[in-house]
């Protein structure tokens, strides 16, 4: 069965009919209690229809999905429908493939704008496989500049779908420098200039967990099936299969099937191919094979072209002039040049403390605001990855077995010790640290940071450990 790959939604000028209006209100409610990831999963590409003989029908896209809405939300949604139908009309549920005839009367993606369309989500018998795209990253947000203009050209290139492209393709830079924002660009576009081709996008983490449930549930075959159909496969993060070599195995006849059928493949990794030693062999010789393309850290220039739009987003929303005084502007590019992300993050906490006030903010207001949020910006921060390969180094292992699935007291402890060391010197969150080892739980962070805190004060050996390695990392 096909599944269209964007869900279309009204122009903001039509006028949507009353069974429309009754449909965009109810859902609109139940996307708040439901919440967004639910809601984005199994109601968003569904489409309210009427039937040749005038009843409503609510159409999910496929049969599971019809399943779950049965099973999760179907009462609700009715009480909603009854609730805000002047008319009393009823209500049926079914999916496409049942579908006969009639028409198109609302998308749920319409109930609210801060929904969209995404590309295709290839299923197993329990929900998603691929990952929603967000309508914000596309190519008109992508701001531009010597540091990624290379990328951006190839990313378009791709997108066009032009014969003659490099796979697979490869884009690698630090956090926080607009890797996530290129490739789910690159998505919108190749789905705008090609409708009808399947495009699936996903984090390495969704890769892992997918292939983990489908193993569980005995659906590897509908995973492989739907991964290896694809026309685009995008997977965002892709050194975090390191070290699983389940999924390692599984990603490269993933790789070599989609590049044997001429499909065409785009990640995105924190370092270049060859520098990723703790990827099985074969996986990394694909990568390099490809092209790969560096994302630099933004330059000056490129900050202060971000920060403006960002300006201009936030206050487009508030509905005042996007302006703030030349030293605040100078301030934020030059005191976060390390990580865009943070210079947003410092813009959005001054636009939500001063409002539509933002353009009147003195300098010494920016710092009285911004000061939690400056504790030791502009010094050199140490990385996980920097981390990882002290404690490996310290500790006599390799990089791969802090990663890695083993759990001998060899390796658990010095990865404990390493998750300890991440915490204390980095500001990445505990499921961000998780990730970063292996893909692990935020409850296993949790408890590797309690277990390295009970034990510095009784094993000497341990606190010397942490001592050295805090000495080595400058801390």
């Amino acid at each position: 069965m096909g599944m269209n790959n964007i869900v279309a939604r009204p122009m903001p000028s039509e006028q949507p009919t009353p069974a429309a209006a009754v449909w965009l209100k109810a859902s609109d409610f139940l996307k708040s209690e439901i919440g967004d990831d639910a809601f984005g999963s199994w109601l968003a590409p569904a489409a309210l229809r009427t039937g040749p003989d005038g009843r409503a029908w609510l159409v999910a896209h496929t049969g599971v999905a019809r399943d779950w809405v049965r099973r999760n939300a179907w009462r609700r949604i009715s009480e909603l429908w009854l609730r805000y139908d002047p008319e009393g009309r009823e209500l049926a549920l079914t999916c496409r493939r049942d579908f006969e005839g009639g028409e198109t009367v609302a998308e749920p993606s319409a109930a609210n704008e801060k929904v969209e369309p995404s590309v295709v989500a290839p299923e197993t018998d329990r929900g998603r496989v691929g990952m929603p795209l967000r309508p914000c990253f596309t190519f008109d947000t992508f701001v531009v500049g010597p540091s990624n203009e290379f990328a951006c050209t190839v990313a378009r290139r791709v997108a066009s779908w032009a014969d003659g492209h490099f796979n697979p393709v490869l884009f690698h830079g630090p956090y926080g420098f607009g890797k996530t924002h290129l490739i789910q660009a690159l998505a919108w576009e190749a789905l705008r200039n090609a409708p009808n081709k399947k495009v699936v996008y996903l984090s390495a983490e969704r890769f892992m967990s997918s292939f983990v449930r489908a193993i569980m549930d005995r659906q590897t075959g509908p995973f492989k099936d739907e991964l290896r159909n694809a026309d685009l496969l995008l997977i965002d993060d892709i050194q975090f299969v390191a070290g699983k070599q389940s999924t390692q195995d599984e990603f490269f006849h993933t790789l070599t099937t989609l590049m044997e059928n001429d499909r065409r493949i785009v990640l995105t990794a924190d370092r270049p191919a060859g520098a990723m030693t703790e990827l099985d062999a074969r996986l990394r010789s694909h990568l390099c094979a490809g092209l790969v393309c560096g994302v630099e850290p933004a330059d000056r220039s490129l900050r202060l072209g971000i920060l403006a739009r960002k300006l201009q987003v936030l206050c487009g929303h508030l509905g005042c002039n996007p302006q703030m005084r030349p030293e605040v502007t100078a301030f934020l590019v030059d005191r976060f040049a390390d990580s865009v992300r943070e210079m947003e993050g410092a813009l959005n906490i001054l636009v939500a403390q001063a409002g539509a006030d933002i353009g009147a903010l003195t300098l010494e207001a920016t710092q009285r605001l911004l000061r939690t949020n400056l504790k030791g910006a502009g010094e050199r921060r140490v990385t996980v990855d920097e981390i990882q390969k002290a404690a490996a180094e310290h500790f006599g292992l390799r990089q791969a077995d802090l990663i890695s699935e083993t759990r001998t007291r060899a390796v658990a402890r010095p990865r404990q010790a390493a998750m300890w060391l991440a915490k204390q010197l980095t500001t990445r969150s505990l499921p961000d640290i998780g990730r970063r080892f292996g893909g692990r739980d935020h409850t296993t962070v949790l408890h590797a940071v309690r277990r390295i805190d009970a034990l510095r004060a009784t094993d000497v050996q341990l606190a010397r450990d942490l001592e050295s390695l805090l000495g080595k990392l400058g801390a």
